[in-house]
C-alpha cells in the first residue's frame, strides 16, 4: 500500500465527493481501471474498497468520484469526512474495462466512474465520435459529472431516471427497446458498469439483440 495525500475534495452531487490526490511516480493505469483504496483513520487502515481512477494516466495527480453512504458506518462515510491534507492508501491497479472502439456505454449510478477517464481520454484525442452514454439514476440530482457529459456528448448523453419524471429525460429503467433505439449496428461495442440487477438485465437484453460477447466490455469477476 502507498499513501497519497489529498490535494482537494469537493461535492459533485449530494452524496458523491470528487477527490484529487498527489500521484506516486510508479502508479500507471489504463483509462477504466481501478485500485484498492483505504482510509488512513484508526480502524479503517485495513478496510479496502475498489475505486476507479477518473483522471488521465498522463495527469500529474489522481482523481476519484466516490459515492458516500453516511448512513452506514463504513469506509465511504469516513471518506465523506476527509479534508485537504488527509491521506488515503492505494494498492495494486486492476480492471478489465478499457476502450476497444466506438459504441454505447451503459452505466448505473457510481458505475459511470470507469467511463469518466475513458471519455476524458477520447476528448483529449479528439475521438469522441458517435460514442453514447446511457446513464441510469434515481433522480437528476444523482447524475455524476453531469456538466462534463452534457458538454462532451450532447444528445448522445441519454439519462434514465427511475424516481423522477422530467422533460428531456427517460423515465423508468433501461429497457431493451431503449438500447435498440440507440444502436446503429450489431457490431457496436457495449461498455457496462453498474449494480448487479441492472447488469443482469442489460446482459439479457444484449443477448436478445444478438450482440456477441466479444463486443461486451465489463469487469470480469
Amino acid at each position: 500500500m502507498e499513501q497519497i495525500k489529498i490535494i482537494s475534495i469537493e461535492n459533485d452531487t449530494h452524496n458523491v465527493v470528487h477527490i484529487k490526490t498527489k500521484k506516486p511516480q510508479d502508479v500507471s493505469f489504463v483509462p477504466g481501471q481501478a485500485v484498492d483504496v483505504s482510509v488512513n483513520k484508526p480502524g479503517f487502515e485495513e478496510e479496502l474498497r475498489p475505486f476507479t481512477f477518473t483522471s488521465l494516466p498522463s495527469d500529474n495527480h489522481l482523481e476519484f468520484f466516490i459515492k458516500t453512504y453516511p448512513e452506514r458506518n463504513g469506509v465511504t462515510k469516513q471518506i465523506g469526512k476527509l479534508k485537504q491534507g488527509d491521506s488515503l492508501s492505494i494498492g495494486e491497479v486492476f480492471g478489465d474495462i478499457q476502450y476497444k472502439g466506438e459504441g454505447i456505454f451503459i452505466a448505473g449510478g457510481a458505475g459511470v466512474t470507469p467511463f469518466i477517464s475513458i471519455f476524458r481520454s477520447l476528448e483529449k484525442q479528439h475521438s469522441v465520435g458517435k460514442n453514447k452514454l446511457i446513464f441510469a439514476n434515481k433522480t437528476s440530482n444523482d447524475i455524476i459529472n453531469q456538466a462534463f457529459f452534457n458538454r462532451l456528448l450532447g444528445e448522445n448523453f441519454i439519462n434514465v431516471l427511475s424516481e423522477e419524471e422530467m422533460a428531456g429525460f427517460e423515465h423508468g429503467y433501461i429497457t431493451k427497446d431503449l438500447i435498440k433505439a440507440q444502436m446503429e449496428s450489431s457490431d457496436t461495442y457495449f461498455y457496462l458498469c453498474g449494480p448487479p440487477p441492472m447488469m443482469d438485465a442489460v446482459l439479457i437484453f444484449l443477448q436478445e439483440l444478438g450482440i456477441d460477447d466479444t463486443h461486451i466490455v465489463k469487469e470480469q469477476f
